[in-house]
């Protein structure tokens, strides 16, 4: 049995704090000309908490997931281990990327089962500018194997709009649904508890194809449970908001 601190959240925390990478080396003159969007983000779901949300800003061809192609290990990283790190550096070296957003806690769900103190809905401030037209998100589903809700390129409002993200899976990892599988704060979160502590880490003994798709929800047949880690469609709501 593995396990596994993740040190990327801990279910203390309260406050969600910002780490807001922007517009590193733009010229003056176009950062003052900068277009700055507030988004809410809310964990629609009944009983999956969210890894710290990842929003970023971005040209049309600098998303980092498409249904249907391979998923990179930096998304693998977030989908199986809730570990932000990799792809937020991806993210910050790549062309056509302006600003990239993340939260330091977790969202949990609204009836905040485990107990947490956590909110289940975080405000962020982006820019954009220029060509920048494009939002894409992604946070983990905890209680999965590599489950995540995600945003591709969506286009950014003239003033505002409401868009919702689905679930999907990075099928980098077969969905056992066995907690010795899933990251540690899966049980906490949701006020259950078991001898299966967990693990951060991946397993390639479990490992798949790693083709995004729409992720196929909870059996039910192992640790997880459909009556409380299943969730509709969508998994999260995205309310974003021009505010410059």
């Amino acid at each position: 049995m593995k396990s596994k601190t993740t040190g990327i959240f801990g279910l203390t925390a309260i406050v969600a704090l910002l780490t807001v990478v922007s517009l590193t080396g733009i010229p003056e003159s176009e950062a003052a000309q900068a277009k700055i969007y507030e988004v809410t983000v809310t964990n629609l779901t009944p009983g999956q908490p969210l890894t710290p949300p990842l929003l970023v800003t971005h040209e049309s061809d600098a998303g980092f997931f498409s249904v249907g192609e391979m998923a990179s290990g930096e998304l693998q990283q977030l989908a199986e281990n809730g570990n932000l790190d990799p792809l937020v550096t991806l993210l910050e070296g790549k062309p056509g990327v302006v600003d990239v957003v993340h939260g330091m806690a977790p969202l949990a769900p609204a009836n905040d089962p485990g107990n947490t103190g956590l909110s289940h809905s975080e405000t962020f401030v982006i820019s954009a500018e220029g060509t920048t037209r494009y939002l894409s998100y992604a946070s983990m589903l905890v209680c999965t194997n590599d489950g995540f809700a995600g945003l591709d390129s969506i286009r950014l409002p003239i003033n505002q709009k409401t868009v919702y993200a689905m679930a999907y899976d990075a099928r980098t990892e077969m969905n056992t649904e066995d907690f010795a599988d899933m990251v540690p704060p899966c049980q906490g979160a949701i006020g259950v508890s078991s001898d299966d502590e967990g693990t951060g880490t991946s397993n390639s003994e479990i490992s798949e194809d790693g083709i995004v798709i729409p992720h196929p929800g909870i059996i039910g047949d192992e640790d997880l449970l459909e009556s409380v880690h299943a969730w509709g469609s969508p998994v999260v709501k995205i309310d974003i908001v021009r505010m410059k």
